[in-house]
């Protein structure tokens, strides 16, 4: 019982968390323990929304990956605040562009894949210089704040959980279930395990990635709207953490980079685990390179103990 725990691909990732969790009360108190958890609760939908996306790509097989996410972020959020202009008449308005510039880069995104037949990593890294340098020449340096009632969302609570949390929450939850139940979500991992197989079995692939690349620009437009509106206005430089995090929550969630297996639970354990690390050792009042260098053999282990699982 306790050894197939151990093998679930979420485990330990959770388990990472539930044990920063401890260190910090341990070190700060009960009191600061709470406000930390809440606090990971909100930073972490950020990461979640946009591992959502990223852990979709990543399973269509090796050599997926997304890596104009920060760009697709900023470039969607600068539009967006700079549209709505503060006006709370205009959240809808700001939210359905947000969506429709998602689906835009992402349809692009593929496109540039599909068409000029490049890798996915050289293509998304080319078009993201595209999407930022918009977002600078639309930006002009200009700082819109967003809307004051989307902006009360973004930052509010509900008995101690944040309305973001509680959103996000929901949203991995519906994820989970088109990954497990529905013909997309079956298909993105059936071409994850075997991109020929799933064609002679009768799978459109070239539209299912389409839709993969697709649904990550929407995540990452939703992240990028929200994250303007919880941080007072789109900034140039708010969507760089994500790139990297993004693939890191998918990894240390139990997703595997070769494809054809993914994990909707962890990514919350992972995003959790990732934003506790480093209050943890901030906490310990660490210096930088102590904890870059813990964070880094931290998160090694952690992957390395989830790699255990039977495939």
């Amino acid at each position: 019982m306790i050894a197939a725990i151990f093998r679930l691909p979420w485990f330990w990732s959770w388990f990472g968390a539930v044990l920063m969790v401890v260190a910090i009360i341990a070190v700060s108190g009960g009191a600061a323990g709470a406000g930390v958890v809440s606090a990971a609760l909100l930073f972490g939908s950020f990461f979640v929304i946009v591992a959502i996306g990223q852990m979709l790509v990543i399973t269509t097989g090796p050599g997926n990956v997304d890596l104009s996410i920060p760009s697709s972020m900023t470039l969607v959020a600068t539009v967006a605040m700079k549209v709505m202009d503060g006006s709370d008449g205009m959240i809808l308005v700001g939210l359905l562009l947000a969506l429709v510039l998602g689906i835009l880069i992402g349809s692009a995104n593929y496109l540039v894949i599909r068409l000029l037949n490049i890798p996915p990593i050289i293509a998304t890294l080319s078009t993201s210089f595209i999407y930022q340098s918009l977002a600078i020449w639309y930006n002009r340096g200009l700082r819109i704040k967003p809307p004051e009632a989307l902006g009360d969302f973004a930052t509010g609570k509900i008995l101690g959980l944040p309305y973001l949390a509680i959103a996000t929450i929901m949203l991995a939850a519906i994820m989970h279930v088109v990954l497990r139940r529905t013909v997309y979500g079956q298909s993105v991992l059936a071409i994850g395990q075997n991109a020929r197989a799933a064609r002679l079995a009768g799978i459109n692939v070239n539209r299912v990635r389409y839709l993969t690349y697709t649904l990550c620009a929407v995540f990452s437009a939703i992240c990028g709207f929200f994250l303007a509106a919880f941080s007072g206005g789109a900034a140039l430089n708010m969507g760089e953490e994500y790139l990297l995090a993004s693939i890191a929550v998918v990894v240390i969630g139990g997703t595997s980079v070769a494809g054809g297996f993914s994990n909707v639970p962890g990514l919350w354990g992972a995003a959790l685990f990732m934003f506790l690390l480093v209050t943890m050792l901030n906490t310990f009042g660490l210096g930088a390179g102590p904890r870059l260098i813990l964070t880094g053999l931290i998160i090694i282990g952690v992957i390395l103990a989830a790699s255990g699982r039977d495939r």
